[in-house]
């Protein structure tokens, strides 16, 4: 399903599904606009279950059901050096199982003066994620050569993670891989609990700052 220059856009009760191994089947893509609403959905595929792509305001996503796929994405981004932003997502009352992401913001290595601001993840359950929380500014899939040689332009600020519990599928549970030449900032994480074999999980940071509260991994970034 492809939303795109759209506005105030409601998308309820539907179920999608792909066989899991099959390449780029996004179950919802959402790019250039404002105002969307999923709720009360199921999504099964072989990429992500929903993409926020560029250009993109206001998106709330409730109580979802996602795996197998590649989780709930914000990009790919900086495709492109002039690229709208996006801002005022909130993602909550979701549930993940068996993907391999499940709240993940992707961006290309390459310059571009877009944003992700203001985004919100509550109330979030992983079952055996292979990346719980992950924020990758080096996504480039087929290894092109070119990746290694420069950074995303993508400015990453206010993400907040509030009560996101579960289990992951790997020992490090929060990845947040960022920009070297635009850091993330204002990354908050409020009782982040994830376990990986029944021990706490950890986490790895790069050009990341931001705060912890309450109950959150027994390594965390902050």
């Amino acid at each position: 399903m492809a939303i795109n220059g759209c506005n105030n856009i409601m998308v309820r009760r539907v179920t999608l599904i792909a066989p899991d191994q099959s390449p780029n089947t996004d179950g919802i893509d959402i790019q250039s606009s404002t105002g969307v609403t999923i709720i009360d959905s199921s999504i099964r595929t072989g990429d992500d279950c929903i993409a926020i792509g560029p250009g993109t305001k206001k998106v709330l996503v409730q109580r979802v059901g996602c795996g197998p796929g590649h989780g709930i994405s914000i990009g790919s981004l900086a495709r492109s050096r002039n690229e709208d932003g996006v801002e005022g997502i909130i993602v909550k009352d979701v549930t993940f199982t068996g993907s391999d992401n499940g709240l993940r913001i992707k961006t290309w290595p390459k310059p571009s003066n877009g944003f992700v601001k203001n985004v919100l993840y509550q109330n979030i359950v992983m079952n055996n994620v292979r990346n719980p929380i992950i924020i990758d500014q080096i996504y480039c899939p087929g290894g092109n050569s070119q990746c290694t040689k420069q950074h995303s332009g993508i400015k990453i600020s206010g993400v907040t993670y509030l009560n996101v519990r579960g289990t992951s599928a790997t020992p490090v549970a929060i990845k947040l891989h960022c920009s070297a030449i635009n850091p993330c900032n204002g990354i908050e994480l409020y009782h982040v609990k994830l376990t990986y074999s029944k021990k706490p999980a950890t986490s790895f940071c790069s050009s990341a700052t931001g705060i912890s509260k309450g109950q959150v991994l027994h390594e965390s970034c902050f």
